[in-house]
């Protein structure tokens, strides 16, 4: 089931995010709080009938920078902007490589589509770019972001052209 997140999820989606993510480029515990208090329509929770077992959270804005640290903490972040930011596509490793992340993606774009947003954006390292082109995004180059002292590249995914793919059709090969 895919749902909102909530306050309570906190720790899970913590957790998930050390896990998934490696040293500087996973979010602190606070900036998921800050993530869930500000913008819960952006951020949803994939959970089986144990646990959470990943989530897609984001921020909206007026004006894109994805190489700008500080939007990670939502500074510039308006419920109100029609472009939204990807922050974490997050999946446990022990539900890694079971379409999980596919589903979780096809259901985020519907969501944001619903939201009447014009675009998504997000960074990613180049393995992931061309699983992120299944669902439409286009790559956009190199960042000019270190987020965490790595290398990234800058997507994007306009709304009025999108198809999503059908999360379980496909092989997993992403987050």
């Amino acid at each position: 089931m895919i749902r909102t997140v909530q306050e309570s999820d906190l720790d899970r989606c913590y957790e998930i995010e050390r896990t998934a993510y490696s040293g500087d480029e996973a979010a602190t515990r606070e900036k998921i709080r800050k993530r869930i208090r500000a913008y819960p329509e952006g951020f949803v929770v994939l959970e089986n009938e144990r646990e959470i077992v990943g989530f897609i959270n984001s921020g909206a804005t007026h004006k894109v920078e994805l190489s700008d640290e500080a939007f990670k903490e939502l500074i510039g972040h308006d419920p109100d902007g029609e472009h939204v930011v990807i922050m974490s596509v997050a999946v446990h490793p022990a539900y890694q490589r079971q379409g999980f992340a596919s589903t979780l993606m096809t259901h985020f774009i519907n969501r944001v589509k619903g939201l009447e947003k014009s675009d998504i954006f997000l960074i990613c390292q180049a393995e992931l770019v061309a699983w992120y082109t299944r669902f439409g995004f286009v790559d956009l180059g190199p960042s000019s972001s270190s987020h965490g002292g790595l290398v990234w590249n800058e997507m994007s995914l306009a709304l009025d052209v999108c198809n999503p793919l059908a999360g379980d059709s496909l092989h997993e090969n992403g987050p």
